[in-house]
């Protein structure tokens, strides 16, 4: 269940997708370019908001389940994975959606969950591997 309604006033309280962890995460929409802000503990990650729109296009392109994949930035991310999307090259904003050097990765981890709090995807794990795809 997840609670919020995205602003900062009222952020949504989410988990990744294997549960083991709560954050919250809001819109600013005020930011210049906009980002979703993520808080995990003390740390602050942040990630351009367009993220969700273009994560959302790509997903119904590929209309299937795709692996969320998990890195930091420092670490390579799994081909063909949500995390190695958001750091293309040739995705929509030809690189990555991470703001803060040294803290872009994780997109796999933080920014799925906020589609699903939109309705506009689910995520499954089997075999402790979680997988997205859109709705």
């Amino acid at each position: 269940m997840v609670s919020g309604s995205g602003t900062q006033s009222d952020p949504w309280v989410l988990a990744t997708p294997s549960g083991g962890s709560s954050y919250t995460a809001y819109r600013d929409e005020q930011a210049d370019p906009a980002v979703l802000v993520c808080l995990v503990g003390k740390t602050e990650l942040t990630y351009l908001l367009r993220a969700l729109d273009d994560l959302h296009a790509w997903l119904i392109e590929k209309a299937d389940w795709v692996a969320l994949g998990a890195s930091d930035e420092q670490r390579p991310a799994v081909e063909g994975t949500v995390e190695a999307w958001a750091r293309l090259s040739s995705n929509p904003v030809g690189g990555w959606y991470g703001q803060k050097k040294g803290m872009r990765g994780r997109f796999g981890v933080y920014v799925p969950p906020v589609l699903v709090a939109q309705g506009r995807a689910e995520i499954a794990i089997e075999n402790r591997k979680a997988r997205i795809q859109s709705l």
